[in-house]
């Protein structure tokens, strides 16, 4: 490795842009390794905010930094300060119960979204995520962000 590629990259808070993923929720893609299948992602959700349900296949990594949010299926609610580990096979629905509620999110794998009869309706990976992402950020006048891609 040449010291180059050792160097650390840094973005500020500004560096990045978000875009609008309905009702006011916002989503940031930091970085894509394809090779890992990794997508690191950051959210901004809205009260009533609801991800459909969904399989993972590789395990996930949330931390929140504010606000407060929930799985449908399970009793605890995610706050400002709380970390969840998700492991590859977990299904469940997201719900946004506070407005302003941010996540940082760490996947490997993909999504598998199912319908209300369990049935898969699509499959989310870091591609699809980022090429979503930078389609709305050219559609908003945004440019083309310095997502980290490998």
């Amino acid at each position: 490795m040449t010291q180059d590629q050792l160097q650390a990259i840094h973005f500020g808070a500004d560096d990045l842009p978000f875009v609008d993923i309905g009702d006011g929720s916002l989503l940031k893609v930091l970085q894509v390794k394809r090779g890992e299948g990794l997508w690191i992602i950051e959210n901004v959700f809205q009260a009533g905010y609801e991800v459909e349900k969904h399989r993972h296949t590789g395990p996930v990594f949330g931390y929140t930094t504010s606000g407060a949010w929930k799985y449908k299926e399970y009793d605890y609610v995610n706050r400002a300060g709380s970390f969840l580990y998700e492991p590859a096979g977990s299904e469940h629905t997201l719900q946004c119960i506070e407005d302003n509620t941010r996540v940082w999110f760490q996947m490997y794998g993909s999504n598998i979204n199912l319908d209300e009869n369990g049935e898969i309706s699509s499959v989310v990976d870091g591609q699809v995520t980022l090429d979503f992402y930078l389609a709305m950020c050219l559609e908003n006048g945004l440019g083309r962000p310095p997502v980290l891609i490998e």
